[in-house]
């Protein structure tokens, strides 16, 4: 059976993503930034608070408790680290982002995830997890040739600067294919404890 949409009708389905969330502070001070990039160059406003995506997927419900358990002993052994923002980038000729200059402890979490929680997180070959391998700020995406040229004519020479210590990480969900706000599923601490996991515990 081919599985597109919202599938295996009597299932419950989410879409779920990891982030990392910046203090109040530093989500304030991009969050205006990107509403006056929404407001000059004509792009639909972005919901919620900026933050930085690990990964995204789409489960059935009753998979939950389990991808919880699983990425709650991958943030038990991860350490807390340090997350510097500087000035913008830009993925030619549709996205204009604010950089994220220390990208190897994202990038390791990142793969951690990957290979310890990927095969949870598949549903179908319709619905594979994504995982973000260059960490940024999203300003404006799917930019039209007009708005990506006049945008990043301007912030190529703009700076910012912001840092932080990311010593937790959010999974959050929502009701597959409905466009609603997302809602926290779990808060994960840093611990950076020794953690032992045999080969196949994580199924359990």
């Amino acid at each position: 059976m081919k599985q597109t949409g919202i599938v295996m009708p009597g299932y419950r389905m989410n879409d779920y993503i990891v982030i990392l969330n910046p203090p109040a502070e530093l989500s304030n001070k991009i969050r205006v930034i990107r509403e006056d990039f929404n407001k000059e160059y004509r792009v639909p406003s972005t919901p919620g608070k900026p933050n930085l995506l690990l990964c995204s997927f789409t489960q059935l419900t009753m998979m939950e408790d389990r991808i919880i358990r699983n990425l709650g002993q991958i943030a038990m052994g991860y350490p807390p680290f340090k997350v510097e923002v500087r000035d913008f980038g830009s993925f030619p000729s549709h996205t204009i982002y604010v950089n994220v200059t220390s990208k190897v402890p994202i990038q390791a979490l990142v793969r951690k995830i990957r290979s310890e929680a990927q095969a949870l997180m598949k549903f179908s070959n319709d619905h594979k997890p994504y995982f973000s391998t260059e960490p940024h700020f999203t300003l404006g995406r799917k930019l039209k040739p007009w708005q990506y040229e006049k945008a990043w004519l301007a912030y190529s020479n703009k700076h910012f600067t912001g840092r932080f210590i990311a010593s937790e990480m959010l999974l959050l969900k929502r009701e597959h294919g409905v466009d609603k706000a997302w809602q926290v599923a779990k808060h994960y601490k840093f611990e950076n404890l020794p953690i032992e996991t045999k080969q196949g515990e994580l199924f359990l």
